[in-house]
């Protein structure tokens, strides 16, 4: 049960960055009952909203003047800094900044800092899950923060989320969003190259991918990306190439600043900024598979 001193609706949350993760989201919020307000930079993703019968705002400064809560889903940590340099200026007093976006641990554990000091409260709370869990409301939430913020919080949180994890201080929500990229990357990357090795060798690709997920080398990536998006060329799954390399780029990055060896990390990141620059930056990230099986 929430506390005396949580959030809960019909508050008003301001959602910043309404794209395919940003709009789902944001209806799971209203659908709880909070007032939400949303703002993109893009003027058809602010129509989408305004479509699906939410309210934009014409400025990020207008969507978080009332807001309780400002939530950030935008590309990545430098963006936010950026945008919520911009808006920092009209938040309300004491409130909450949730940065749910793919962001750098460093950075947004500077950025929080900054923000607490003048007065406000942080977190960062990452998702992962795709727009399908988006959607129904089941992501899984990497919260790094302050725990009694996070208690404040947590019913914001658990209506966009079926598992909320608490991940340690500010951070490493962040952290743990990209090592878990990383791993996911990893294993959609050897799951493509196995498939590829077994089809040159005769076996057909989607019997090698129905042994792998009968077997020990069941991955995410087996269940809900080979066949799905990879063998049927649709290259849809709404995560774009760009995003992933860049947090597999974070988790790399993050074992140098610990000092810590991280030679498949660094392979890995290696791999996937190939791929990018050969399949640009509005590839899905299931077009490894594009890559990967162009190089046999």
């Amino acid at each position: 049960m929430p506390s005396s001193h949580s959030i809960v609706p019909p508050a008003n949350i301001a959602v910043i960055g309404l794209g395919n993760m940003g709009q789902p989201m944001a209806a799971c919020l209203a659908q709880a009952g909070y007032q939400v307000m949303g703002f993109d930079i893009s003027a058809e993703a602010r129509a989408r909203f305004t479509a699906a019968g939410r309210v934009a705002a014409a400025s990020a400064a207008q969507a978080v003047a009332d807001a309780a809560v400002v939530i950030t889903l935008l590309p990545d940590g430098k963006i936010v800094r950026a945008v919520v340099d911009g808006f920092k200026a009209h938040l309300m007093p004491g409130a909450v900044l949730i940065d749910m976006s793919s962001s750098a641990p460093v950075g947004t554990r500077m950025l929080g800092e900054e923000l607490i000091a003048a007065g406000f409260e942080f977190i960062d709370a990452p998702v992962s899950g795709g727009v399908k869990r988006a959607i129904d409301g089941t992501l899984a939430v990497m919260a790094g923060g302050d725990g009694r913020t996070l208690d404040k919080v947590e019913p914001v949180l658990k209506a966009m989320s079926k598992s909320i994890f608490r991940t340690g201080p500010l951070g490493s929500g962040h952290a743990a969003k990209a090592l878990n990229n990383y791993v996911s990357a990893t294993g959609l990357a050897a799951a493509v190259e196995a498939v590829a090795i077994g089809s040159r060798f005769g076996i057909d690709p989607n019997t090698l991918v129905d042994v792998l997920n009968a077997s020990t080398g069941r991955n995410n990536a087996t269940e809900n990306k080979l066949k799905q998006f990879v063998l049927s060329e649709s290259f849809a799954s709404g995560f774009s190439l760009a995003l992933m390399a860049k947090d597999i780029g974070t988790a790399a990055d993050l074992a140098h600043q610990l000092d810590i060896p991280a030679p498949l990390a660094d392979e890995v990141a290696s791999l996937w900024g190939a791929a990018l620059k050969t399949l640009g930056a509005s590839a899905d990230h299931t077009e490894i598979g594009r890559y990967l099986m162009a190089r046999r």
